[in-house]
C-alpha cells in the first residue's frame, strides 16, 4: 500500500454556528504518494476524536467529502459531517486531552489510510463552557482578550458576583515598541505580536539593535500611556519607568507577559539547519534580513532556525511556517529571509555570482552631460567591496571587472539585490554624494546618501 501524507493545521478560533457551537474549523493540505499537493481533487476524509492519548478511546467519528483547492487545501467544519460513531455535542472538553485522528482515500472513496493524529493544544472556549462543572465554592475563570483573568463566583443564594482579578485591571490590548531605533516617535511604534507560535502566549517582538539603543513600550500610537522598566533586560514593567538600554550590536528577541507586568530581552539566532549561521544584512526596525549562501551546484535542505524552533513552508508559498516542511535552496542561490517585528516571516532565494578579483564601479549621468565616471572599489573583506561617489547630475550605476572599459562582467541591481547589468542599473535620482556597498555572499547591495 502506497503511503500518504497530509499537512495538518487546527484553527479552534472560527466556529460553524452563531450560537452554542457544534463545530469548529479545520484546515488541511492533502498530498498523494509522491509527495505532491492533490489539486483540484476530490477526496475523502474520515476524522476521529480520541481521549486521552493518540490510541485513546474513540468519542466520535465523522465522515467528509471535499474537493481540494489548487494548492491542495481543504476547509472543513469538525462536527459538521456525517457521523458514525458517537455524538460530537456530547463530548466533555473539560476532562482529559483530545487528539484529533485523520484518515484519507484520496480517489474519493472508503479506503481509509491513516494519515496523522494530533493532540489538540487547546479546546475552543465555548465547547469547554457547555460541560465544564467546578467543585464547591470554586469560580469560573473568564480570560480577557488582553490575557486577563477574572473569576466569576455564585454564593449560596444564586446570586453572582462581579468579576474580580489579582492581575492588573489596565492591561493593554496592543503593545507597541519605540526608542532611539525611531527617534522616540509614537507614530512610527512598532506592534508586537500577541501569541505568537511557538513562542508561546504574551507579546513577542524581533528587532536588530545596536548598543546604546534605548526602548520603552506604549499602550498605543497616540503616545499616552508608556511603560518603561527598572531591573535592565529582565524585569518589571512600570507605568512611566526608565528607558530599557541595549549593551551590545545584536538580533533581540522581546518577550511581554500578557498582564503587561514582566517583560525580558535576550539575544536570538537564526540559522539554516542545525549548523549554518545566517548572515545579517540591510535590517530595518521593522525588519530584519538573514541570508544564507549556497555556492555548492547541488541543493540544500533544512529548517530555518529561529532560536530553537524549526521554521518550513507549508504551502511553498514563500511564508516561513513553524513545523512546516523544509525549505530547498538551490544551488549557486542565496536564501534571503525576512523576519518581521511581529514574528511572521518570509523568504525567497536569489543567484549567486562568483566576485571578481578587481571590481569598478561605473557612474553615467542619464541628461546627457559628459564626465562620466569610472571608480575602483575597495576590498574591506572577502567578496565585499565599498566605494564613494559624488555626482552634480541625476545618475545611474552598476559594475565591472575592467577600469577603462565594460569589462567581461557587468552588475546592476534592484531593490537592493546585485542582478545582470541587463537586468537594470542602479538608479541615483539626486545629484549628492554616496557611499556603496556590495557583498557577494548575500547577493545585495546597500547605496547610502551622505
Amino acid at each position: 500500500m502506497k503511503k500518504l501524507y497530509i499537512a495538518l493545521s487546527l484553527f479552534l478560533a472560527s466556529f460553524a454556528y452563531s450560537q452554542v457551537p457544534q463545530a469548529f474549523s479545520y484546515q488541511t493540505i492533502a498530498f498523494n504518494s509522491a509527495g505532491a499537493p492533490i489539486a483540484n481533487g476530490n477526496v475523502n476524509l474520515r476524522i476521529s476524536i480520541l481521549d486521552n492519548s493518540a490510541t485513546g478511546t474513540v468519542l466520535y467519528t465523522e465522515t467528509h467529502t471535499k474537493t481540494t483547492n489548487s494548492k491542495g487545501l481543504v476547509n472543513l467544519n469538525i462536527g459538521s459531517g456525517t457521523p458514525t460513531t458517537g455524538n460530537f455535542g456530547g463530548i466533555n472538553w473539560g476532562t482529559n486531552t483530545k487528539f484529533v485522528k485523520v484518515e484519507m482515500d484520496p480517489t474519493g472513496g472508503n479506503n481509509y489510510t491513516n494519515v496523522g493524529v494530533n493532540q489538540l493544544m487547546s479546546v475552543p472556549y465555548a465547547q469547554v463552557s457547555k460541560t465544564v462543572v467546578t467543585g464547591a465554592g470554586q469560580g469560573i475563570i473568564l480570560v480577557s482578550p488582553n490575557g486577563t483573568p477574572y473569576e466569576l463566583n455564585v454564593n449560596d443564594n444564586g446570586q453572582l458576583s462581579l468579576p474580580t482579578s489579582n492581575s492588573s485591571s489596565t492591561a493593554a490590548s496592543n503593545l507597541y515598541l519605540y526608542g532611539s531605533f525611531n527617534n522616540w516617535s509614537p507614530a512610527s511604534a512598532l506592534e508586537f505580536g500577541k501569541n505568537v507560535q511557538p513562542f508561546g502566549s504574551g507579546y513577542n517582538g524581533f528587532i536588530y539593535l545596536k548598543a546604546g539603543d534605548q526602548i520603552k513600550f506604549l499602550a498605543d500610537k497616540t503616545g499616552n500611556v508608556i511603560y518603561g522598566g527598572n531591573d535592565g533586560l529582565t524585569g518589571n514593567i512600570v507605568k512611566n519607568g526608565n528607558a530599557i538600554t541595549i549593551p551590545s550590536n545584536g538580533y533581540y528577541r522581546i518577550v511581554i507577559d500578557q498582564s503587561n507586568s514582566y517583560y525580558q530581552i535576550f539575544s536570538i539566532n537564526v540559522k539554516f539547519g542545525y549548523d549554518y549561521t545566517m548572515k545579517l544584512d540591510n535590517c530595518t526596525p521593522s525588519y530584519t534580513n538573514f541570508n544564507m549562501q549556497n555556492v555548492y551546484p547541488s541543493s540544500m535542505s533544512y529548517y530555518v532556525e529561529i532560536g530553537s524552533n524549526d521554521f518550513g513552508d507549508n504551502l511553498a508559498d514563500g511564508s516561513l511556517d513553524y513545523n512546516g516542511p523544509k525549505i530547498v535552496l538551490p544551488g549557486n542561490n542565496v536564501l534571503k529571509t525576512k523576519i518581521n517585528f511581529n514574528g511572521s516571516g518570509s523568504y525567497s532565494y536569489v543567484p549567486w555570482y562568483t566576485p571578481p578579483s578587481n571590481l569598478y564601479m561605473k557612474v553615467y549621468y542619464t541628461n546627457g552631460t559628459s564626465g562620466n565616471q569610472s571608480i575602483t572599489m575597495s576590498s574591506s573583506a572577502a567578496s565585499i567591496y565599498n566605494g564613494t561617489f559624488t555626482t552634480a547630475h541625476p545618475a545611474v550605476i552598476y559594475f565591472t571587472d575592467s577600469y577603462s572599459g565594460n569589462g567581461t562582467i557587468q552588475y546592476g541591481g534592484q531593490n537592493n539585490i546585485i542582478t545582470p547589468a541587463g537586468q537594470g542599473f542602479i538608479n541615483i535620482p539626486e545629484p549628492g554624494s554616496y557611499s556603496v556597498k556590495l557583498d557577494f555572499t548575500t547577493s545585495s547591495y546597500t547605496v547610502q546618501k551622505q
